[in-house]
């Protein structure tokens, strides 16, 4: 018993006649007979007398008539709320993103989104990528915004957002800053402090420096940037840190040939239908983006 074949019934029943039915729904005659035809089959009882082109309901199709009301009213209220659900931008919006981009990239985006939509809950948990990755394909995240995985991910759908260039640094008494045409391969002979051998970051880094030859004497390692900053800055190791940490307590170490950049967005998983919170916080990122 489906919305067509119900309209079909109540059209007939309205109208008294099969054609004047099919014009209403724009249909052949033939086919709203055998809409009836179906629904007859389908309950087990004749709904219309037709006699001497008179068309009347019959004991069951009164029975049925008000039931038949009730069903498609229903559903035109359940669209009205699926629509009014669309159009309002509330409720819970669950998100992963790592420290370095929940402090430098998204705070002048989540105040916007907070005020224009003060109705959305926002959870946010700071993770590394990696982890929230996972978290989105495991459908505990609706939302990734993160380091983009240098390689695919099976159902996980990313969309760019930004650019992070990377650059190495050292601190301002490094020996290396004296060297009057600093070479890639001098670095392997100093100690390194670099992200975690787990996160994209690292595997960006890595793969950069390997195409030159050179492989990092790695002394200590940390997924926390900014605690990588520090360590650069009292003379543990030279790093590789985005060019929006730069300032006055680390010095940039600019070595020809050697470019690194890391892509940064969201992602989502490819099978999940995002709430209105979440496209809309889409839809803002990328205008903010652009």
């Amino acid at each position: 018993m489906d919305q067509q074949t119900l309209g079909a019934f109540l059209a007939v029943a309205d109208t008294g006649s099969f054609s004047r039915a099919g014009e209403r729904l724009h249909l052949s005659q033939p086919a709203v007979s055998k809409r009836i035809a179906a629904l007859e089959a389908e309950l087990g009882y004749p709904l219309f007398d037709r006699i001497a082109r008179r068309v009347s309901l019959t004991d069951a199709g009164r029975a049925l008539l008000p039931h038949a009301h009730r069903l498609l009213d229903n559903l035109e209220d359940a669209r009205r709320a699926l629509s009014h659900l669309s159009e309002r931008i509330a409720g819970r919006l669950s998100l992963g993103t790592s420290h370095h981009i929940g402090l430098h990239r998204l705070p002048p985006v989540l105040r916007a989104f907070a005020q224009q939509y003060p109705e959305v809950d926002i959870d946010i948990r700071f993770m590394d990528s990696e982890v929230a990755c996972a978290a989105v394909l495991a459908g505990d995240l609706e939302l990734g915004i993160v380091t983009l995985p240098p390689e695919p991910l099976a159902n996980l759908d990313v969309q760019q957002l930004w650019i992070d260039r990377l650059t190495i640094v050292v601190a301002p008494e490094h020996p290396l800053l004296k060297a009057r045409h600093p070479k890639l391969t001098n670095l392997a002979t100093w100690p390194a402090v670099l992200p975690d051998e787990s996160t994209y970051t690292h595997r960006i880094i890595t793969a950069a420096m390997a195409s030159h030859g050179v492989h990092p004497h790695v002394r200590m390692a940390t997924n926390y940037l900014e605690t990588l900053k520090m360590l650069v800055a009292i003379g543990l190791g030279w790093s590789v840190l985005p060019e929006t940490l730069l300032d006055d307590s680390i010095r940039e170490l600019a070595l020809p040939k050697l470019e690194m950049r890391r892509k940064l967005g969201v992602v989502r998983h490819r099978q999940r239908t995002l709430s209105a919170a979440a496209r809309a916080l889409l839809g803002q990122m990328d205008a903010d983006s652009t």
